[in-house]
């Protein structure tokens, strides 16, 4: 019985070192990568997310905002970029504005303590009729976030000509109180209706010529929150511009100068759409 146990285990002994043999043999086979976890691609290209912001203003620049919200971006500018003169306004006057903004308040206070002042019921379309703006000038930038015309109507292409001549407007009041080497800067949210309003057709029909145009990212203005043109929404509400994507462009005087005296060019309407949402936050919040 002793040999016959003994035959058994030379025979188990056998297969054990011929499966060891044929896994030793596969090891060496596969590929070095299959066996080394893959090493960090070094190079890799930065997501948008991980881009420097572009910041379209130096410290030292005299910057016009035109349109202000609740005044927290002219906040942001004084406190976290260090701007030393920034002459911010708003269409609506003190009044409206805290009744629509109360968080307005403190962005006043943050402004006037660090000896800039505030000027209320500006209109865009109007800037060179402000003496207070014309003294002040010329300016390095000016700087008009958002613009929009409020629900004027419930017709997108009504709206979209609305927000176009207000666009118009603005350029044409703007250009004469640049800088020689000034810039006017425009940010819109990005998609419909805003692409219907062809914004850069509309500088070139004013004279002025794109000089570029990219992302502009609420992030980089810190306490900055973007405010509706119709104000806050009751109890709080869940919508936030700045969470939407939005680009800026950069505008300046062209080398032929076109007077400043366009009409909104025609064609230049959204397009045969049918009416809009009355609500729809797309064409109605600032």
């Amino acid at each position: 019985m002793s040999k016959g146990r003994s035959k058994k285990a030379k025979r188990a002994d056998k297969r054990v070192e011929k499966r060891k043999s044929i896994a030793h043999a596969q090891k060496k086979a596969q590929k070095p990568s299959q066996l080394q976890p893959k090493s960090p691609n070094k190079h890799k290209t930065p997501t948008p997310q991980h881009l420097k912001p572009t910041i379209p203003f130096s410290p030292d620049d005299k910057i016009l905002l035109v349109g202000e919200g609740d005044f927290s971006f002219a906040a942001s500018l004084v406190t976290h970029h260090e701007c030393t003169s920034v002459l911010a306004t708003s269409y609506d006057s003190e009044a409206e504005l805290l009744e629509k903004y109360p968080q307005a308040a403190a962005h006043l206070t943050t402004l006037r303590t660090t000896s800039l002042t505030p000027l209320h019921s500006i209109s865009a379309a109007k800037l060179p009729t402000y003496k207070p703006l014309r003294l002040a000038s010329p300016y390095h930038r000016i700087l008009f976030n958002f613009p929009h015309v409020g629900g004027k109507s419930t017709d997108v292409n009504r709206q979209v000509r609305y927000n176009q001549e207000l666009i118009v407007s603005f350029l044409r009041s703007a250009t004469p109180l640049l800088a020689p080497s000034g810039t006017i800067i425009i940010t819109l949210f990005e998609g419909e209706p805003y692409t219907l309003w062809n914004i850069k057709d509309l500088a070139r029909h004013v004279g002025l010529v794109a000089r570029e145009s990219f992302k502009f990212r609420s992030e980089a203005y810190p306490g900055y929150k973007h405010a509706r043109t119709l104000g806050n929404i009751e109890g709080g509400g869940g919508w936030k511009g700045e969470g939407r994507d939005a680009r800026s462009y950069v505008f300046a005087a062209s080398e032929e100068d076109a007077g400043g005296n366009a009409e909104v060019p025609q064609g230049q309407k959204g397009g045969k759409r049918g009416k809009g949402n009355e609500n729809s936050s797309e064409d109605e919040d600032d």
